[in-house]
């Protein structure tokens, strides 16, 4: 009969997922993930298999939440939509701004170390890239019903333009861009959204 398990399985794979993030996959070490979890080695394996398996289970963790984050930011009816997607837009410029460490995106961070060579974490992405262009795009749509951006645009056009804007955003933000100018492209970025 298996023993049951003595730790909070949230909060090892938040300390794990901390590790990944701060440093990246490759120079993760299993003994320092162990040390950040409070699990020997042995319960770390055991209950989550090895250190691919830790990070898929990580990354596929904060991708579902960060996608459940942008759904609940762009959410509402439409009236409302052009207004949700400034907030957003501008949250996510000052919350890399804010970033002192620079940690950046676990998202770019772990697509960009290992979606060329690990098809697991490449499908995590796409799907993730996916569900939050067609959030934005939806968002985009809301405010053109309710007026607030041209109809004859393509929503999916202006969410892939969007999209690329904040991925940009966090990109330049872990190369130490100042946050008056990540603030001034994510205002640029709405400014050009097609108004009637």
């Amino acid at each position: 009969m298996a023993r049951p398990r003595s730790f909070d399985e949230g909060e090892v794979l938040r300390a794990a997922r901390d590790q990944f993030w701060s440093i990246g996959y490759a120079a993760a070490r299993v003994d320092d993930i162990a040390a950040a979890t409070g699990l020997g080695k042995g319960s770390l394996y055991g209950a989550f298999g090895d250190k691919r398996q830790l990070f898929l289970r990580t990354f596929d963790d904060h991708c579902a939440e960060l996608v459940d984050a942008v759904r609940r930011a762009l959410d509402g009816p439409d009236a409302g939509a052009l207004e949700r997607l400034r907030a957003h837009v501008l949250a996510v410029a000052d919350a890399t701004a804010s970033d002192v460490c620079r940690r950046g995106c676990l998202l770019a961070k772990g697509t960009a170390e290992l979606s060329g060579q690990d098809p697991a974490v490449e499908a995590t992405a796409r799907r993730t890239f996916a569900a939050i262009e067609e959030l934005l795009a939806s968002c985009v749509a809301g405010a053109q019903r309710a007026g607030d951006i041209k109809q004859d645009e393509d929503p999916a056009r202006l969410a892939g333009l969007l999209l690329a804007v904040l991925r940009g955003i966090e990109a330049l933000g872990k190369g130490g861009s100042s946050p008056d100018s990540l603030r001034s492209i994510a205002e640029t970025a709405l400014a050009v959204m097609p108004r009637p």
